[in-house]
């Protein structure tokens, strides 16, 4: 007897999952094409990344190789175009490559480059700093106190690993107009950074003893 109510259990439960399923097919079906729409779609946009990304790889590559001096509006052009593509790895390397050759004489120009990378596109948090250390060190010799600290605000408000850097840029900044006080407080905030570089505490502390001694 147990065992008749037990298989009439499992045949009915067996009915009612099956009536679940046909009563749901359409919702199964619908749900079914999301999903599988979704995956090539998914896989359909990482194939056109890779493809745009090998696109712009090679044309920053073809500015670079060929590069010559007498030719350097074409290179102007091919490299200011890639900055405007936003791609995280190849608009950063021509910004750079465009101000290690001095390429673009303006530096107005020069800083809306670098608004445009900083601002624009979307960027590891780390290489973010980095461009802004970048810009500060590019604009050093020409800013005023207040404009230099803005800029590197960033990165001396935070636990960069470029801290250590932004602050030796500035302690150096109020060494050079004679600011000794200022310079010394922040080569001193340079010594108190657990993870700085050690060369550079180094050399903050030679500063120190050397010339701020007094």
């Amino acid at each position: 007897m147990n065992e008749e109510i037990t298989i009439i259990d499992s045949n009915t439960r067996n009915e009612k999952i099956k009536d679940f399923f046909i009563n749901n097919k359409k919702i199964f079906t619908v749900s079914l094409s999301i999903i599988l729409i979704l995956i090539i779609g998914y896989l359909s946009m990482k194939e056109i990344k890779e493809k745009n990304k090998v696109k712009l790889a090679n044309q920053f590559n073809i500015a670079v190789i060929n590069f010559k001096i007498d030719e350097q509006e074409t290179t102007v052009n091919q490299l200011t175009k890639l900055i405007g593509e936003n791609d995280s790895t190849y608009s950063p390397l021509a910004l750079f490559f465009l101000i290690d050759n001095d390429l673009i004489k303006s530096k107005k120009e020069i800083n809306i480059l670098f608004d445009k990378t900083i601002n624009e596109i979307k960027l590891d948090k780390e290489i973010k700093n980095l461009i802004i250390y970048k810009k500060a060190l590019y604009n050093a010799d020409s800013s005023e106190e207040n404009q230099l600290l803005e800029i590197l605000k960033p990165i001396t408000n935070s636990n960069s690993i470029w801290k250590a850097q932004a602050l030796y840029l500035i302690a150096e900044y109020f060494y050079s107009k004679d600011e000794k006080q200022k310079s010394k407080e922040f080569f001193n905030q340079i010594l108190l950074i657990e993870n700085a570089n050690q060369d550079l505490k180094t050399e903050a502390q030679k500063r120190l003893n050397r010339d701020l001694s007094e």
